[in-house]
């Protein structure tokens, strides 16, 4: 235990976040539950939030309606469970059945200098195998990956930017974070890697032992930095429509999913088919790679690596996985051929048709690495009936976010979603306190919702958190749209109302909130284009599509975006649509 806190010690700093899990058999009893939760909150504001977070969690049994919240404080989780933010709290109907995790490792460019830093200062057991991981890989790299991955922004580096670098780096924050996961229990059924990811796949599952898969893939970025340098470009058409375009100098790389793939070669060819891509008005995006990875241009090496990997033993797997050569379940016999690994290096990664494969699992899609592309990907095949759920659980760069809050949301999203947690595990370094909490609320008697809400009826309706009446408290989802993690509110204004209605129209659902997320919903590449031409014919401006669909989306930010466009350029608009966009700016 941390020093003078006696058997509270929690990691080295201790943990700054709570996961507060209620749930109840009814939608009825949950309302209930919170309110009571709150009260209980404000009565006791001197109670350790770390021991009713604790008590919460394995004090009670977990039913089929449920809530999260990850907070900081008393005051944060009364003030987050009053309003009921629903970007922060959120609840989910689960039907109990068995859901599989499927474990995703992130490929080469998600990288980034203190990727995971505050994990490493504040859990234990991703510091211990992190640091196993660095003495293990000293002799190969004759350096301290640690003080490559953890360092001042100040000294921005190159460093983890090079190849040889990279893929150790990767492996190392990866293989730590699924170490996590599987201390607190959540174990994979299945997985899936992307390029490098597929390393620490077959190392989870036992193919390389940790040591061997250390010096593989340091071996592997060696080989590859010491190629001359190409490019890579990312280019959002169907893998069909790009064959016709390549050409001696330029291969597919990867095929991420059915409108997404990578273009890898020469950097004069790639440059060329960038420029021909943008003249027929396709947004591509070079990637930030030093290589031309799964490429021709892999090819000199591969015989070199083919040898380093013979001198190791390899196992049959014992948790299976996607092949990225194959795009299906890889087999004994590949995964123990050291020319395998060879071709693995050089051939296109079929990732789409992994995902394709893994999507008869009705279960949990946990991308276990840094940012989301794989997130991303995933959700671009999924049907609009979809079953999976698809979580993220390292922060992109470009958010400003505790790396530990945003852990703590994704498992509590695997928690709402009906994955078991081994609570025992997620405390095994500390020692928190069982409390007496309010107890279940059995319904004796009928709740009656205030009248000020917007939602249409429901069967059974919410009781109100306190005396006040607040629109805001409705939080009952309705039948008519899945289950999603957040909550439905109802448009605000005349403009979130006419965007939420093409929502619903484009996606056929019955019913869109304005906080709720597009890709949730089962939007797509494709239905997001018939989104975009549907907006840009009802609101006269130049709506970018990257914009729409990276930085909104929900309705709530579009219709925003929107209005901040209309004003912008209120001079050319008629009369008619100065007045609705008035009405929705009230």
């Amino acid at each position: 235990g941390a020093g003078g806190q006696g058997s509270r010690g929690a990691g080295e700093q201790g943990r700054k976040y709570q996961l507060l899990v209620v749930s109840a058999k009814t939608n009825t009893a949950l309302e209930t539950a919170t309110a009571n939760l709150v009260r209980h909150l404000q009565e006791h504001p001197q109670i350790n939030l770390a021991d009713v977070a604790y008590t919460l969690q394995v004090g009670r049994q977990a039913f089929e309606h449920r809530r999260i919240l990850v907070c900081c404080n008393q005051n944060d989780a009364v003030e987050a469970l009053t309003s009921q933010n629903p970007q922060r709290v959120f609840t989910y109907h689960h039907k109990p059945s068995h859901r599989p995790v499927i474990f995703m490792f992130s490929g080469q460019g998600t990288q980034y200098v203190n990727m995971a830093r505050e994990l490493y200062e504040v859990e234990t057991t991703f510091k211990t195998h992190v640091d196993t991981c660095a003495e293990i890989l000293q002799q190969h790299l004759n350096l301290d990956i640690r003080q490559i991955l953890f360092q001042d922004e100040t000294k921005v580096t190159e460093q983890l930017q090079q190849t040889a670098l990279t893929q150790p780096g990767l492996f190392v924050i990866e293989y730590a974070l699924a170490q996590l996961w599987m201390e607190w229990g959540v174990h994979p059924e299945a997985m899936i890697g992307h390029s490098i990811g597929e390393y620490v796949a077959a190392t989870i599952a036992g193919v390389f032992s940790l040591e061997d898969a250390l010096a593989i893939v340091a071996t592997r970025g060696r080989l590859m930095q010491q190629l001359p340098t190409g490019s890579m470009l990312a280019i959002p058409l169907p893998v069909e429509n790009l064959r016709s375009l390549l050409t001696d100098d330029t291969q597919i790389a990867a095929v991420n999913s059915p409108s997404s793939c990578v273009v890898s070669g020469k950097s004069e060819a790639i440059t060329a088919l960038h420029n021909q891509l943008l003249l027929q008005g396709i947004e591509c995006r070079m990637l930030h790679t030093s290589h031309a990875f799964h490429s021709e241009m892999m090819q000199p090496i591969v015989p070199e690596f083919v040898e380093v990997v013979n001198q190791v033993k390899l196992n049959v797997p014992s948790i299976r996985f996607i092949s990225n050569v194959t795009g299906t379940w890889i087999s004994d016999s590949d995964a123990t051929n050291p020319s395998y690994w060879g071709e693995h290096l050089r051939q296109t990664v079929r990732f789409s048709d992994g995902i394709s494969q893994l999507l008869q699992f009705e279960g949990v899609f946990l991308e276990v690495g840094p940012g989301r592309t794989l997130t991303t990907f995933t959700k671009q095949h999924l049907q609009s009936d979809f079953k999976q759920l698809v979580v993220n659980c390292l922060r992109h760069v470009k958010e400003e976010q505790s790396d530990f809050a945003y852990l703590l949301q994704a498992l509590g999203r695997l928690w709402l979603f009906g994955v078991e947690i081994d609570w025992s595990g997620f405390y095994i370094h500390q020692q928190p306190l069982r409390l007496p909490l309010p107890t279940y609320p059995f319904e004796r008697q009928r709740y009656w919702i205030d009248a000020k809400s917007s939602s249409p009826s429901f069967s059974s309706e919410p009781i109100v958190l306190h005396e006040e009446p607040s629109s805001q408290l409705d939080s009952s989802y309705s039948y008519f749209r899945p289950n999603i993690s957040n909550s439905y509110v109802a448009p605000t204004n005349e403009l979130e109302k006419q965007v939420t209605e093409i929502w619903q129209e484009v996606i056929g659902i019955a019913q869109v909130g304005i906080y709720d997320n597009f890709y949730e919903l089962g939007g797509d590449s494709l239905i997001a284009t018939q989104l975009v031409s549907r907006l840009r014919a009802k609101f006269p401006v130049e709506l970018p599509l990257r914009d729409l669909l990276v930085q909104a989306m929900i309705p709530a930010k579009q219709a925003e975006m929107i209005e901040q466009l209309l004003l912008e350029k209120i001079e050319e608009l008629s009369e008619e649509q100065v007045a609705v966009l008035l009405a929705g700016a009230s």
